[in-house]
């Protein structure tokens, strides 16, 4: 099976294009589920009836999953089952009458400006880890790029002259520029804190952890946390906060929404649109609370 869980993998990556994080959650959620299938000593996966994959997920709310984790997980599923039939490994599609629940769509969290001038005020640079901090935050807000992007940069990424960042994955490449202060920051790791962290001047990665090795998502996660509860800011929080709060802070100020996705790296334009509904939204708040007679 997991021979056949690599190929529906492989499928998924070459022919409809997906990240390499949507790829992750796919073959997660497809492993689980035969993981699922073995322990109840239910037919193959290949092999499985309707009702089999309706205990899947009674079992995934019994386990007390999200709403969004078992939509999520259903998808895959179809997915897989589609991918079976497309490759004549089953004869009827188990899924087929299957549906994802209805999710109710919620507007991210963002940070006020105060907020978020008194989070990127928190790291100091009197160390290392300071200077490495304040320029990993600053980064952050500055691009709104994802914290996989941020970990995954390199040193050749970077033009502190021309002023701007190249973010690119296996499949698609995009240039961000970088105001001052961001510059400032960047440029005071790199000469200040960085080739005293690094273990090998082979290193590649621009941010890097006290080892000298690249940093992970946990270790951001974790000093993002840690910054917000110095800030003394209530909000939840985590690193895509500061990617919501950039966009939100872009459309506020006058960018247009074509420029705001081709910087988040959106492929669909529908994304980026949540942040008009967020403007909306708060407009809405300022109405109730200021008219006279809302």
């Amino acid at each position: 099976m997991s021979e056949l869980v690599n190929e529906f993998v492989r499928y998924l990556e070459k022919e409809k294009k997906l990240s390499d994080n949507t790829l992750l959650s796919y073959r997660h959620d497809t492993e689980q589920y035969i993981d699922f299938l073995e322990k109840n000593q239910y037919k193959s996966a290949a092999n499985a009836t309707k009702a089999m994959i309706v205990s899947y997920i009674v079992h995934l709310e019994r386990l007390g999953r999200a709403t969004s984790t078992i939509s999520r997980n259903i998808i895959s599923l179809k997915s897989f089952y589609r991918f079976l039939m497309k490759k004549k490994r089953i004869a009827s599609d188990p899924t087929v009458d299957i549906h994802p629940p209805k999710i109710e769509k919620k507007l991210p969290q963002i940070l006020t400006s105060k907020e978020v001038e008194l989070l990127l005020d928190q790291p100091k640079k009197v160390d290392l880890k300071g200077y490495r901090d304040k320029a990993m935050l600053e980064l952050l807000y500055a691009t709104g790029i994802r914290v996989s992007e941020l970990i995954s940069l390199k040193v050749q990424d970077v033009n502190l002259e021309m002023g701007f960042i190249r973010c690119k994955n296996s499949k698609k490449e995009r240039i961000i520029p970088i105001g001052k202060i961001c510059i400032s920051a960047l440029h005071d790791y790199m000469t200040k804190a960085r080739n005293l962290l690094i273990r090998s001047t082979e290193e590649e990665a621009l941010f890097v952890n006290m080892f000298g090795m690249q940093i992970s998502r946990q270790g951001f996660w974790k000093l993002i946390k840690q910054y917000a509860q110095q800030a003394n800011i209530t909000k939840d929080i985590t690193p895509h906060t500061l990617r919501h709060s950039f966009a939100a802070h872009l459309l506020e100020n006058g960018a247009d929404l074509q420029s705001i996705q081709s910087m988040l790296g959106h492929a669909d334009i529908s994304s980026t649109q949540i942040y008009t509904h967020l403007m909306n939204h708060k407009l809405k708040d300022v109405y109730t609370k200021a008219h006279p007679r809302a």
